[in-house]
């Protein structure tokens, strides 16, 4: 994520466009935690509600309709005689397709204090999607009593058509202008021209045709007849450009209807996954529901956008991760993910955007502040991870499926992010990648782990760089072994075995220069002097997940890693409680974030720590008992876990995050054992492990080449577990290895 302190744009402040503040840090003036929005998600529209519905503005708020980097909607209030409704209950559809918000009216008085309507008469239910850059609702007012009543239904709204930077706290000295509003009978349309001289528009269409229509407010006046409903419709566009014709009740069930079968299409190309445990189903289906709305179609095919509100973008680290854990359940992800960062793949050297032939994205950004430059992520590459992670999921793309027909395509894209890995990233020839940004613009931190101070001695002192960080190494190992394996199957030999000879090379040396016999474990990086920073992290287990621990080193990281000072019941930590800034509700430094815990989990379970990553795994379940929708935040705090209390919350983590949402399926891959094996037509079993939590698994739909295969995974006395084929389709093996 880009949270990391960094300067403004110098050309940008000297215009008096942005003030020259840390502005890639998000604020904490406002917790999200607090307001536990709603959420929803379509393409390149999202929307943050708070459980009535409303969208509140106010400083800090991250309430609202945002389309491509841009806040379309600031404002939305709903009143009954000028009164907020009472909240009934707020629910998402389990496949996240639909808000559902229930309220009632409070105790209503005239302007003489006597009691006209008395609390609970009047039902209001309001439900609301996203489609192709439209919000739809449908607003329904029954009556419950049994005499008539009139109401008054208003809705105040506005649109500040603020950039996402600002409203992740970035303060502008200079803006675009607002147009005048154009207020029609039955649709209000608000504009603004930005300083890129784009102009932005919201079109709010009313059906039926208003009582009353100002630039700002919208009103009903309704009078319902004992237990009479009536439904009032609104549309909320959001368009760059010409605004289409305006909609009505008839658009809201088309594009109802269109949103869930798009829905049902990209679902169903994914694994099944029931169990003997209901509270953990009600957590997969929230897991795999928040990556589908997460996906957003590009040309080359699926991609997951990163999180909701601050990451609802194309990010290429978060998706090659996400990718790399639901490789098992739909590898299309993975194929979608791998053509569409091989299209954007940097082709020269541009320093503002950290960019060098063959480096993979970082981020990409739409909005106003990003096209005039006054943030540099307009389409930026200052990631040091992502280049290595492209390599290493193509290569487990092709283990996973055998889709040598997709890889032929990629291999000039693979050659030149091997050949940043040689040119660029290993800047003093020392064997190592290292990080560096281009501009005093860029990105401090380059790693996952890229907040300003998550890179530090022992002391407390922040590494200075260029910082050969340690998970980033193990990366590059694992992408030389992926890309040797890619080219032993298109009948390359001599690269093959070249690249599997730098990848042993690399083990040696990286165990050299990075094992600390008196830590237990790897250190944390080497800045730009070769000091190694000495800081016990979790970045050590990456070690393991892509298999460059040598199995002696492997054990002893793994024992520290589940230690008291690193696993507090919840999951590890970022960094272990004994290191000098170590703080349990910081971003990087103490934290524990769920995808970091699967990856390690993923990496204990390659060296046969199988009961370690279940473990894992139990602390993390046992935390999505304690969240809202049982959905695993982007983080939350590594403070210890206690009886018979829940997990503390991290104030601005973003929900649903999607390498969060995925690291319960990978957890679940890492227990069973399970592995594919395309060219013999086998899915493999291997020493499978059920956590404590479950009883039984059945995964239904698991594709292999042309055909799939349900498998039941059940509990046999305390340590033991028997697989049962429950169906095949196709010439199709299932093997289970002790």
């Amino acid at each position: 994520m880009s949270v990391a302190s960094a300067n403004t744009n110098p050309s940008a402040a000297s215009t008096g466009q942005a003030r020259p503040v840390a502005q890639f840090f998000i604020p904490a003036a406002a917790s999200l935690q607090e307001r536990r929005p709603r959420t929803l998600k379509h393409g390149d529209t999202f929307a943050v509600f708070d459980h009535n519905g409303d969208v509140l503005f106010g400083p800090g708020s991250p309430e609202g309709l945002f389309h491509r980097d841009t806040r379309y909607l600031s404002h939305f209030y709903l009143t009954i005689n000028r009164q907020r409704p009472m909240l009934l209950s707020s629910t998402l559809r389990d496949d996240n397709a639909t808000l559902t918000c229930d309220l009632t009216n409070p105790d209503l008085f005239d302007d003489k204090d006597r009691l006209v309507l008395g609390h609970d008469l009047i039902h209001l239910r309001r439900s609301r999607f996203l489609w192709n850059g439209h919000c739809h609702e449908r607003l329904t007012a029954k009556n419950y009593d049994d005499r008539p009543h009139r109401i008054r239904i208003e809705i105040a709204f506005e649109a500040d058509f603020a950039d996402l930077f600002e409203v992740r706290g970035t303060v502008r000295r200079k803006r675009g202008r607002h147009l005048s509003p154009v207020v029609k009978q039955d649709y209000v349309l608000l504009s603004y021209t930005g300083l890129d001289d784009r102009t932005r528009s919201t079109r709010l269409s009313f059906d039926p045709r208003p009582d009353e229509l100002g630039s700002n407010h919208v009103s009903y006046d309704l009078d319902l007849a004992p237990h009479e409903s009536r439904s009032l419709f609104m549309e909320i566009g959001c368009y760059e450009g010409e605004p289409k014709r305006p909609g009505g009740y008839r658009s809201f069930f088309l594009a109802l209807r269109d949103a869930r079968r798009a829905l049902r299409a990209s679902t169903s190309r994914a694994a099944s996954i029931d169990t003997s445990n209901e509270i953990f189903n009600e957590m997969a289906r929230r897991s795999i529901s928040d990556l589908y709305m997460l996906m957003t179609d590009k040309s080359e095919g699926p991609y997951p956008y990163a999180g909701i509100p601050w990451f609802s973008t194309v990010f290429g680290r978060d998706a090659l991760i996400t990718a790399l854990e639901t490789l098992w359940l739909d590898p299309a992800i993975a194929r979608g993910v791998l053509r569409h960062l091989a299209a954007n793949q940097a082709t020269e050297i541009d320093p503002t955007a950290d960019a060098e032939p063959g480096k993979i994205l970082h981020e990409v950004r739409c909005g106003e502040m990003a096209e005039l430059g006054e943030v540099p992520f307009r389409r930026y590459y200052g990631s040091i991870d992502s280049t290595p992670l492209f390599v290493i999921l193509a290569g487990e793309y092709l283990k996973r499926t055998g889709d040598l027909s997709s890889i032929y395509p990629l291999l000039a894209h693979l050659e030149a992010a091997l050949t940043w890995i040689d040119e660029y990233g290993d800047r003093d020839g020392d064997g190592f990648v290292e990080y560096g940004r281009l501009t005093d613009e860029g990105l401090i931190n380059q790693a996952w782990k890229d907040s300003r101070d998550s890179v530090f001695h022992a002391d407390g002192t922040l590494a200075q760089g260029p910082i050969a960080i340690a998970e980033v190494q193990a990366y590059v190992y694992g992408a030389w072994q992926a890309a040797a394996e890619i080219f032993r199957q298109v009948n390359r030999p001599e690269r093959a075995a070249n690249l599997l000879a730098r990848a042993e090379g690399l083990r040696r040396s990286f165990d050299a220069a990075f094992f600390d016999e008196e830590l237990g474990t790897y250190v944390l990086a080497l800045d730009g002097d070769k000091r190694p920073c000495r800081v016990r992290s979790s970045n050590a287990g990456h070690a393991l997940f892509t298999g460059i621990a040598y199995p002696e080193r492997a054990a002893q990281v793994a024992r520290g890693l589940m230690s008291a000072s690193f696993f507090c019941g919840w999951g590890i930590r970022t960094v272990a409680a004994t290191e000098a800034r170590y703080n349990p509700m910081s971003y990087h430094n103490g934290s524990i974030w769920p995808h970091d815990n699967a990856l390690i989990a993923s990496g204990l379970a390659r060296y046969g720590f199988r009961a370690d990553a279940a473990r894992i795994f139990e602390g993390l379940f046992a935390a999505s008992t304690y969240i809202d929708l049982r959905r695993l935040p982007e983080l939350f705090c590594g403070l210890p876990r206690q009886r018979a209390q829940g997990p503390t919350f991290y104030p601005v983590a973003c929900s649903p995050q999607a390498w969060a949402a995925a690291a319960p399926l990978l957890l679940l891959q890492c227990c069973l054992g399970l592995d594919f094996e395309p060219n013999a037509l086998q899915i493999s079993l291997n020493q499978p492990q059920l956590p404590s939590f479950l009883d039984e698994v059945v995964l239904r739909h698991m594709l292999v080449g042309a055909g799939s295969a349900d498998v039941a995974i059940r509990r046999s006395g305390r340590r033991q577990v028997v697989v049962d084929v429950v169906c095949r389709r196709g010439d199709i093996r299932v093997l289970t290895r002790a």
